[in-house]
């Protein structure tokens, strides 16, 4: 079988209501993977597993985790069955300890919904292997765009590499109304980061701390931080799909070949 290379994927994968409730975005992951060849793996880095070391799921099939409150009762019956990956999860430990990047195994961790939420549009038979790799907490942007590097070759393979998180994140100031204005510092945000990638300046946007309004649009840096990671897989900068929910909540999705 003649393999093809596959993109690496930055998702904003927005509220947990995503997966009830698709609007503008469930149908345009659907698009995206169905104008891709078929993974024969995916690999997701997830805003909402954040660990002290980088950490590998090794696990067989992970449970569905639903790492939320408070949403209706039908979004704790979805399960995304997706089989995992210990023989290439195993590799990626091997790719890291190649480069000089500590990384353990993890093989008990359930699959937060930063993965399986966007995978339920992409994917919906969850026929394919799903790898999650952590957040590092101590690591810088540098640091998170290296991972993205060492797993680059795997592109080739035909595995898809993905950092979940969100283009702006500040749950605080969400709005609650359907036809709520997207504020100013949350499209300017957004506009320069897109601005840096399109002229290739990834440096700028790994410079976070100098990116207007960073404060309001991430309170913390988890959010943003799988961005990082996706620059690294790829040079070559393409917007897949851009909106706004709830306001403020950035619904990007950005592709990097």
């Amino acid at each position: 079988m003649d393999l093809q290379t596959l993109p690496g994927l930055f998702i904003s994968h927005g509220s947990p209501m995503l997966a009830l409730d698709p609007e503008q975005v469930g149908p345009a992951l659907y698009r995206l993977s169905s104008n891709l060849p078929k993974p024969q793996a995916i690999i997701v880095m997830s805003a909402h597993w954040e660990s002290q070391a980088l950490e590998v799921n090794t696990s067989t099939r992970p449970e569905t985790w639903h790492d939320f409150r408070g949403f209706p009762p039908e979004l704790y019956n979805i399960r995304y069955p997706a089989a995992g990956a210990p023989k290439l999860a195993e590799e990626i430990l091997a790719l890291f300890a190649e480069a000089g990047i500590p990384a353990h195994a993890n093989s008990t961790r359930p699959r937060d919904h930063g993965v399986w939420m966007p995978l339920l549009h992409m994917y919906p038979n969850a026929d394919i292997p799903v790898i999650e790799i952590s957040l590092p907490l101590y690591m810088s942007a540098d640091d998170i765009y290296r991972i993205g590097e060492v797993l680059s070759p795997l592109r080739a393979r035909q595995i898809l590499l993905i950092g979940s998180g969100s283009i702006t994140h500040n749950l605080a100031e969400l709005s609650w109304h359907a036809d709520a204005d997207v504020p100013t510092w949350a499209s300017t945000f957004r506009n320069t980061v897109v601005s840096k990638l399109s002229h290739q300046d990834f440096d700028a946007v790994l410079n976070w701390p100098s990116l207007p309004y960073i404060e309001r649009n991430h309170p913390s840096l988890e959010h943003l931080a799988p961005l990082f990671f996706a620059m690294g897989t790829g040079h070559r900068f393409n917007i897949v799909h851009s909106s706004f929910s709830m306001g403020s909540l950035g619904m990007d999705i950005y592709r990097f070949d």
